[in-house]
């Protein structure tokens, strides 16, 4: 259904409030894919099941997994030899993988497939003598897995800036690749500046920001002229939650990330008579339903679902766990 152009003139005390529910929002199929790996995992072979990092970046998934007995752990030093475990939509690198062998673990690779794509492009790139420069956020945990790839031949950029600053002495063959959950606008910025900087750098034959990333964007881009503010169901952790505040904010609407309804500060609402709900691609839907009550109770009775772009991407499981995938997911709340 197209939305009606936001009029500042109709925000008295009488104009209806109104929430616009984006669609897409919420869990992405590499998400998807990578829960269910955890719950198959704990109903086929029982707790404890040890999880290396998160295995997204939502805490209340988190927390729903380990009370059913997944055990989250920041290095494999952690985990008991031998031990199942899992490893995280985000993706590891080599040198994880190595370590992993070396301790005999029996692990489960839940990186997402569109995380692998990235791998894969960065080893090949590097088998052909190229430079790599990855566009990412320092430190988080897609990045480091990519980088380990092929450390000694990339270089990370995270903005404009470090790409002015950016020295390759001798290379004649360049190239680039990004992490899957970047902003759509900054990357193209990044991208050109790159561009300028080397003529002949390659990109990769397909874009590496996933679809479930650029089309939450896009659906926030779409709805920005029609709202007074927009919240994000997202965690703090969470690199495509924030992306999604940061494109409200540079289209000029205030917007903010809650993790669950109890962080809506009511004052956000003061005169607000229109507020576009989204979530991150590792948000589950139950919060979003929280955030939506929320808001009821303040006044916001009219709820408008606005989809943008029907997402029917779906992902195999491992291979470890395809012949068993036949149990009952555990429900997390």
């Amino acid at each position: 259904m197209p939305l009606k152009p936001f009029d500042a003139a109709a925000t008295g005390t009488g104009a209806e409030k109104k929430i616009f529910l984006l669609k897409p929002r919420g869990f992405c199929a590499g998400v998807v894919r990578a829960i269910d790996v955890v719950e198959i995992a704990l109903q086929a072979y029982g707790p404890p099941i040890y999880v290396r990092k998160e295995i997204v970046h939502n805490r209340h998934v988190v927390d729903g997994l380990r009370n059913a007995g997944a055990i989250f752990v920041d290095e494999l030093s952690d985990v008991p030899f031998g031990a199942r475990t899992i490893f995280s939509a985000h993706g590891v690198s080599p040198q994880v993988r190595a370590e992993a062998r070396e301790r005999k673990l029996r692990v489960i690779d839940a990186t997402c497939p569109l995380v692998t794509k990235v791998h894969l492009e960065a080893v090949k790139f590097a088998r052909e003598g190229y430079t790599i420069v990855l566009i990412g956020h320092k430190d988080h945990d897609e990045v480091v897995g990519t980088l380990g790839e092929a450390p000694e031949r990339t270089h990370l950029v995270s903005d404009v800036g470090d790409v002015d600053a950016l020295e390759i002495s001798g290379a004649t063959r360049v190239c680039y690749l990004t992490q899957t959950t970047l902003s759509l606008d900054e990357t193209r910025d990044i991208v050109e500046r790159l561009k300028q900087k080397f003529p002949l750098i390659q990109g990769p034959p397909a874009q590496d920001i996933c679809y479930a990333t650029e089309n939450r964007q896009m659906a926030v881009k779409a709805v920005a002229p029609f709202c007074q503010l927009l919240l994000v169901v997202g965690s703090r952790n969470s690199s495509n939650s924030k992306r999604l505040v940061e494109v409200c904010d540079n289209h000029g609407v205030r917007s903010y990330l809650v993790d669950d309804a109890e962080h809506i500060d009511p004052a956000w609402l003061g005169e607000v008579r229109n507020v576009a709900v989204t979530a991150g691609a590792s948000a589950p839907e139950n919060l979003v339903q929280g955030v939506i009550e929320s808001l009821r109770s303040s006044g916001f009775r009219n709820v408008e679902e606005v989809e943008l772009i029907e997402e029917e991407v779906r992902f195999s499981l491992p291979p470890e766990l395809a012949q068993i995938s036949g149990l009952t997911p555990i429900s997390y709340p």
